[in-house]
């Protein structure tokens, strides 16, 4: 695994007002910090900054040779303060209601102009690392050249809110916290048809089906590396995703925008529902050339970023070998 690097951000005050000390985790892949173009990588709800190699949960699609190639970019990804990856105790937030998603967007920036980086190539995530990217694009609006939003959105809809809500109420009630919410969790992030598809009813034995052993396969396994601090504020910063709070309508917020911005929404996504993404695009093209939708076709609901890669890969491949045909050519006038 590649090391943790640490970002000591002093007297920062959050939305809700309360002054921290915050300690930033952060890893590198590639190539080495301003040598080769930054894409910066946040990732989901129980993600971490671990992007790719041992245990690295994008490994499909970033790598040498692979979509995103490490021989050409130098790629960065923060840790959400209070993830617990760092397994450093006092790290783990306990007021996670202090924090909003705009918060964690206000730290990534800061981090990112004490690591002297001026502009960043592109900027993707999926799911909440998706909002955070929006949060940090609309509070930076000319640092990202390429936005690339996955199974998200610029908002926390009604519909997302209420599933946070549930979460926080099995977070904070539960007797097994993290293994309830997960297995929550688990039936929003694919759909029945997925579920059909995988179990058709079969049955482990005779009182136990299939999908109920792997939804409880899945809550005992984020039991063993996640902590319910860090699930709690994670949902917490699900629940506040918002470029518009405190600042005027959407569309002034993102015509600001100077990203080229490439929404990537799936079909049939629950939870981020495409319906959404698409308003955003229609909207958002009256007023911004340079914005783009791509849909992900696939059965299998809002999981479907991590799972259907070969599409994905169709969508992101132009925008990362584009750039580095440009440059090539740049370099062949120069030389």
């Amino acid at each position: 695994m590649a090391h943790l690097h640490y970002i000591t951000l002093n007297n920062y005050t959050t939305e809700s007002g309360k002054t921290i000390n915050a300690k930033l985790s952060y890893q590198t892949f590639g190539q080495s910090l301003h040598s080769a173009p930054i894409i910066l990588v946040n990732h989901a709800l129980t993600g971490n900054s671990n992007v790719i190699g041992e245990n690295g949960w994008w490994n499909d699609m970033i790598g040498k040779e692979k979509c995103i190639n490490t021989a050409d970019y130098t790629i960065l990804s923060f840790n959400i303060l209070g993830n617990g990856f760092d397994n450093i105790p006092e790290h783990i937030i306990e007021n996670y209601k202090d924090f909003t998603a705009r918060d964690i967007a206000k730290l990534f920036a800061l981090a990112i102009e004490q690591l002297e980086i001026k502009e960043l190539f592109a900027v993707i995530g999926g799911s909440v690392g998706g909002g955070i990217a929006w949060e940090l694009a609309a509070l930076k609006p000319r640092l990202i050249q390429h936005l690339i939003p996955i199974a998200t959105d610029w908002k926390s809809t009604d519909w997302v809110i209420a599933n946070c809500h549930i979460q926080d109420a099995l977070l904070n009630n539960s007797s097994q916290a993290l293994a309830d919410a997960r297995m929550h969790a688990m039936t929003l992030y694919r759909t029945p048809e997925s579920l059909t598809q995988k179990f058709g009813r079969t049955k482990k034995n005779n009182t136990l089906y299939n999908i109920e052993s792997w939804l409880s396969y899945h809550g005992e396994a984020l039991e063993s590396r996640f902590q319910v601090a860090a699930y709690k504020l994670m949902n917490q910063i699900l629940r506040t995703i918002d470029i518009t709070k405190d600042r005027p309508e959407f569309l002034e917020v993102a015509s600001k925008i100077e990203s080229d911005i490439h929404i990537i929404t799936i079909n049939s996504d629950l939870f981020f529902k495409a319906d959404e993404n698409w308003n955003t695009f229609v909207d958002l093209k009256s007023v911004k050339e340079n914005v783009n939708i791509h849909e992900i076709k696939s059965i299998h609901g809002h999981d479907a970023f991590l799972i259907e890669f070969d599409q994905l890969a169709r969508f992101l491949k132009p925008i990362f070998s584009n750039q580095l045909q440009s440059q090539k050519k740049l370099e062949q006038q120069v030389a």
